[in-house]
């Protein structure tokens, strides 16, 4: 599995950026991809999402400096920015032999292992979606399937603004707080170590050995795939 890291990035060019990896991973160009990176604060909201539950009005977003995306991946809506560690897996199911379910579960608990490495004990909990320390959400999840290849994934709070997450229902669920790896340990988490130990479950979960990769390596493979590359990266 290759492991591309990168900074903080706008959701737009990253967005972009799955559709060809996926494309060329469909297409056997590319073996499984896990990106890891922060985005500029955004609202996404999947393909069933209730908008009533951005709960914040137009010019509070803007003001906020907060874009909003409608995507393809389930789930209700969902809040990224700064201090959050996001990961999208391009990952061939088939290859895993996973069902979506299977691998939604596999996901939590590579985030539920990553979470015990820094002693913070946390759970799925049985009909949702997601990983929780004790009655708080620390990590969101949400992915798309196409042709067995997947894309989107899952956020980590490992010190995001917490304030953002009351512009939102989390999810779509009136009742959840929602909560970061900082706020709970009472202390600042190296967020460099929290990339190196979802990496290191990643691979152990889903059995696979990791390899770090440029982004001009992915996207000549992009090429490769006949494919437009996305929006140009600095």
């Amino acid at each position: 599995m290759l492991v591309l890291n990168l900074g903080r990035e706008p959701y737009q060019r990253i967005w972009e950026l799955q559709h060809s990896l996926v494309k060329a991973r469909q297409e056997g160009h590319l073996q499984d991809v896990l990106i890891l990176l922060e985005h500029e604060p955004t609202i996404t909201l999947g393909r069933n999402a209730d908008a009533r539950h951005i709960l914040a009005s137009e010019a509070t977003l803007v003001r906020s400096g907060i874009v909003v995306h409608r995507v393809e991946r389930g789930g209700d809506v969902t809040y990224h920015g700064p201090g959050q560690l996001v990961g999208y897996p391009i990952v061939s199911l088939y290859d895993h032999h996973l069902s979506v379910s299977d691998y939604m579960h596999s996901l939590e608990d590579v985030i539920v292992s990553t979470l015990d490495d820094f002693g913070l004990r946390a759970e799925r909990r049985k009909g949702l979606i997601g990983v929780w320390i004790g009655p708080r959400k620390v990590a969101a999840l949400g992915a798309r399937v196409e042709h067995g290849i997947s894309y989107h994934g899952f956020a980590i709070n490992v010190a995001p603004d917490l304030n953002h997450f009351e512009l939102i229902v989390p999810c779509g669920l009136t009742d959840v707080r929602i909560t970061s790896m900082q706020f709970e340990l009472g202390t600042e988490v190296d967020p460099v170590l929290v990339r190196q130990r979802v990496v290191f479950h990643f691979g152990r979960v889903f059995c696979l050995s990791t390899h770090e990769t440029s982004l001009a390596r992915l996207l000549g493979m992009c090429d490769a795939s006949g494919d437009p590359r996305p929006v140009p990266f600095a």
